[in-house]
């Protein structure tokens, strides 16, 4: 027997027992320290919410006339200065007036000779001088000349070209020396009146149901007055800063677009809006009783494109759910179902959180500042 061999065999079976020992107890004593990971959370709360719907619109004049001439001549006169507030009947332009001033002193004429015929005729009647018939025709001659005078005065005074409302006139299309003719397609100028002024607004026949639906199911209640008022944000992201009026909607659908017209009212004093301007409009639609909003930053989507958010219960396990969002409110999404009051949803870490992990749960650090959260619902 050669104990040399053996003993080597032993020494090796020794050190491999002592080396599987070692990394057992390193491996042990590193599930023993890992520890579930931090994920940041954000406690669902419910509070009453008024529901805004955020929609494009166009400013529109409030009243709007296109001046043009009712007499054939050539312009005189430009008596307005452009882009200023004119006034109803305030004259804006003169037509040359000589070739009807002739005609009105014609019908004048016309109108002295058949008056004194006609009175010559009826002292003539009672001596049977003339005929019934010639005292009719004479009285006749005098009332067509009448008119015909009515109709020269009316002529003579169309060639001073007025305003026909109050407000903010336009460029002038021609100049002094230019014929202009009745009933011409180009306009001279034109008037709008912009104070106060027409706000139209365009809502999808799809958010109309929504909103019907709403209201009948009651999950939606109307807010009275309030309902019909609109504020609005301006291009430039600015506020506008008074209120409008929500008058009426359209009551035909436009095919193309699927979409309605609303039109608003509001006072425009310093004449900020102007006609064709885009605008965002904000109108209450009512309010939500138990309203549950959740950060964007906890919703995802699934393979399927539902959303779902990631809830950690009390024990510190992580449930996948699957939930309903309704509307952005700022920065939150605002939830109909699918998730409850005091529930935790994780919006830090969700690289970390797998359905059925365990994880540890801290107060998330990433929310920004909450928009349009009722103080009842805010953290």
């Amino acid at each position: 027997m050669n104990y040399s061999d053996n003993g080597n065999k032993l020494s090796l079976v020794v050190v491999a027992l002592c080396t599987w020992l070692l990394v057992g107890c390193e491996q042990e004593q590193a599930a023993t320290d890992s520890s579930p990971p931090a994920v940041g959370v954000y406690v669902v709360q419910a509070g009453e919410m008024t529901a805004q719907a955020d929609l494009p619109g166009r400013a529109r004049p409030y009243r709007i006339a296109e001046v043009r001439p009712q007499v054939n001549g050539v312009v005189q006169k430009r008596l307005f200065v452009e882009g200023v507030d004119v006034k109803q009947g305030q004259q804006l332009y003169q037509i040359d007036p000589a070739i009807y001033q002739a005609a009105y002193d014609r019908a004048e004429a016309n109108l002295y000779s058949t008056e004194k015929l006609a009175a010559r005729y009826q002292q003539l009647e009672n001596s049977q001088s003339i005929s019934k018939q010639q005292l009719d025709d004479a009285l006749a001659a005098r009332r067509l000349a009448l008119a015909d005078l009515q109709t020269a005065k009316i002529n003579l005074q169309f060639t001073k070209v007025f305003s026909p409302i109050s407000g903010r006139i336009g460029r002038s299309v021609i100049t002094e020396g230019a014929l202009v003719t009745n009933g011409q397609a180009q306009a001279l100028a034109v008037v709008q009146q912009l104070d106060p002024i027409y706000v139209d607004i365009t809502q999808s026949t799809r958010d109309i149901l929504r909103l019907r639906k709403a209201m009948e199911s009651g999950k939606l209640k109307s807010v009275g007055n309030k309902q019909a008022a609109v504020t609005l944000t301006l291009e430039d992201g600015s506020e506008y800063p008074l209120q409008g009026t929500l008058n009426f909607s359209e009551v035909s659908v436009d095919e193309e677009t699927g979409s309605v017209i609303l039109r608003a009212t509001f006072p425009n004093p310093d004449k900020k809006l102007l006609p064709g301007m885009f605008v965002h409009a904000h109108l209450q639609e009512g309010t939500v009783s138990k309203a549950i909003l959740v950060p964007q930053q906890a919703v995802a989507r699934n393979y399927r494109g539902q959303a779902i958010v990631m809830v950690v219960d009390g024990d510190g396990t992580v449930h996948e759910r699957i939930v309903e969002t309704d509307r952005t409110v700022g920065n939150y999404w605002l939830v109909s179902s699918g998730i409850a009051a005091g529930e935790q949803v994780i919006t830090e870490g969700l690289q970390l959180a797998r359905d059925g992990i365990k994880v540890k749960a801290e107060a998330a650090s990433n929310l920004k500042p909450i928009q349009a959260l009722p103080a009842s619902a805010a953290e």
